[in-house]
């Protein structure tokens, strides 16, 4: 991000993927830049990741379909030649509009380090296990993101399950889902792999308008 809050989307980015790695909600992003359903951005666009002053709303409602922000720039085409840049309406979601109601846990084994709030490094929790392990969707959900564009995620699958609620899942071996993707709780989407510290662990995050928050407040006591 530039000094002045701005941000030029590069190939394999969504509007998704931006927000979750500034901690900003995907609607105030899309309000901010007159971002309407799909939701699409393009290559070397410009987008904007503070409000503008004239904006007194933090959930600004996208009104204009975006246009390149070079003379030339082009949509890019789909995920599978590795350049689709864009989110989904959530109306396209399996239960769209409602927020989970009940979680699973995403995967088996021991959490080594837990969420803490307001600190950049904790925004999530560890779980350990055996590389090659089974990661499921915690939630029903439509795959916003799967990639490893993300420092610090590895391979990175996000699920977006309402307007309000996204999962993250961090340090994939293999990444079995595709953006766009619907899915039920339950349904594997990765096998479990290293950090960079060559941990064999899943860290798993859930976002809130956002906002990080304490997966363990949602996820069945176990």
């Amino acid at each position: 991000m530039t000094k002045d809050g701005h941000y030029r989307v590069r190939k394999g980015d969504s509007l998704h993927a931006i927000a979750f790695n500034y901690g900003l909600d995907w609607r105030d992003i899309a309000g901010w830049n007159h971002i309407s359903a799909p939701y699409l951005i393009y290559p070397d666009q410009e987008l904007r990741l503070t409000p503008p002053r004239q904006s007194t709303s933090s959930a600004a409602k996208p009104s204009n379909q975006p246009k390149p922000a070079r003379s030339g720039s082009q949509a890019a085409p789909p995920r599978a030649a590795g350049s689709k840049i864009s989110s989904q309406p959530q109306s396209s979601i399996a239960g769209a509009g409602s927020n989970p109601s009940k979680w699973m846990w995403p995967t088996s084994g021991r959490i080594t380090r837990n969420y803490k709030a307001n600190d950049s490094s904790r925004k999530g929790i560890d779980i350990s296990g055996k590389e090659g392990q089974t990661i499921i969707a915690a939630a029903p959900g439509e795959v916003v993101y799967s990639g490893s564009g993300l420092i610090a995620y590895g391979e990175l699958i996000i699920i977006k399950h309402s307007d309000q609620f996204l999962s993250a899942y961090a340090h994939n071996r293999k990444r079995l889902v595709a953006e766009g993707q619907k899915v039920k709780a339950g349904t594997k989407i990765a096998e479990m792999g290293r950090n960079d510290r060559n941990q064999v662990l899943l860290h798993f995050e859930i976002r809130v308008n956002g906002n990080p928050r304490d997966p363990l407040t949602y996820l069945p006591r176990r």
